[in-house]
């Protein structure tokens, strides 16, 4: 019986969406306060006219905030809002309770202070603080902040070039990747046949940098034919080709492994921004927002049912030390364990018998009993 395949040591760590533990954090937090304000023995009275003023203070600082932000878009009023003031006025305050939210709390702080004036005086202090706090910079969001607001949005760079490749290219030739692989399988019959690496093998290299050669990225990767091309009409282009190339790839063990692959190309845009100026775009948001893409391609191709079983994510993070051959055995590694679930699958369905466990010339299948399942020939396909 042939084991599964190990993970490959530079297995790439690629983020889940965030949860909502961030949520569930601030609630301990409030009921820990909650608990300490109670355990303090302070009167009701006093601790109520603070938690007032302090909500007060919270309000005023948002509406100042918003009305400096309103300064601005008033001149932007025709090109961002179709020249409607409210519209600027409604996306610089967003949530409009922040007004009757004061009005409550400055009502209820004068109920139990009863001095207005004194409220009156508190909150122009309150508002100079929070100037001076907007004017210093204090209330810029966090890194984590900003990630986790662009991913929920779904409206960064890696989120477009992701539906992108998937709208404009894979959502096209994925349907027709296997007819095309079946279609030179025919045509090569001494080629051994594994049906689950009929698939577009697609690389995704973390740090985005991408060879136009595949066989200057590595040598045991070597360019054999093209399959058959797909021609459209696509977007005022008459007769759009399509095409896939076909690799041989050899493994530590020199042997042939046969499979369509290619780059994502989109990644060659997040390169070519990280060396732009212009995009003020360092190379760890390059990194982040390659995992990005890549889990967002996952997700998408993952709901797509016309393109299921058609494909391989392939991402990686090459080694800091250059390994000559490192490309050939990530690729020759997703290539065993396709075909480690073939061999799964025929294994299910026909069980072992005393009369045919010894027949395996009908599978056209041998299973070898090292750590990795081996194809039939030298040069498996």
């Amino acid at each position: 019986m042939s084991r599964e395949p190990r993970r490959p040591r530079c297995a790439p760590l690629i983020p889940r969406a965030r949860g909502g533990r961030a949520q569930r954090a601030v609630l301990v937090l409030l009921v820990l306060c909650a608990g300490a304000l109670l355990l303090a023995g302070q009167p009701l009275v006093p601790t109520a006219r603070s938690l007032a003023f302090h909500f007060a203070t919270l309000q005023t600082g948002e509406l100042l905030k918003g009305a400096c932000y309103l300064a601005e878009e008033i001149f932007h009023r025709d090109a961002r809002h179709h020249g409607s003031f409210w519209r600027a006025l409604s996306s610089c305050f967003p949530p409009h309770w922040h007004g009757p939210m004061l009005l409550v709390c400055g009502s209820a702080y004068v109920a139990l202070f009863g001095d207005g004036q004194q409220l009156g005086l508190h909150l122009i202090l309150a508002s100079l603080c929070q100037l001076l706090i907007l004017a210093l910079g204090l209330r810029k969001p966090s890194a984590v902040e900003m990630s986790e607001m662009s991913e929920r949005s779904k409206q960064n760079v890696a989120h477009g070039l992701a539906w992108s490749f998937y709208v404009g290219y894979l959502k096209i030739v994925l349907p027709r990747v296997k007819k095309s692989m079946e279609e030179f399988s025919r045509a090569n019959p001494n080629l051994p046949a594994c049906r689950k690496t009929w698939k577009l093998h697609i690389l995704v290299p973390l740090s985005c940098d991408i060879y136009d050669d595949l066989e200057k990225a590595d040598s045991n990767i070597q360019y054999v034919t093209e399959l058959t091309e797909t021609t459209l009409a696509r977007a005022g282009i008459k007769k759009r080709v399509y095409k896939h190339s076909l690799y041989a790839i050899t493994d530590e063990e020199n042997q042939l492994w046969h499979c369509a692959v290619e780059y994502a190309t989109p990644l060659q845009t997040l390169y070519t921004m990280s060396q732009d100026e212009c995009a003020a775009f360092s190379r760890e948001e390059r990194l982040e927002q390659a995992k990005l893409f890549y889990r967002t391609l996952e997700e998408i191709l993952r709901g797509s049912k016309e393109c299921a079983d058609t494909y391989r994510l392939i991402a990686y993070e090459e080694p800091e030390e250059a390994e000559t051959h490192f490309l050939s055995r990530e690729i020759v590694w997703h290539l065993r364990q396709e075909h480690h679930e073939e061999i799964s699958v025929l294994e299910q369905s026909h069980p072992p018998s005393p009369s045919t466990a010894l027949d395996s010339a009908e599978l056209n299948l041998q299973i070898s009993v090292s750590d990795l399942p081996q194809p039939l020939r030298s040069d498996g396909f």
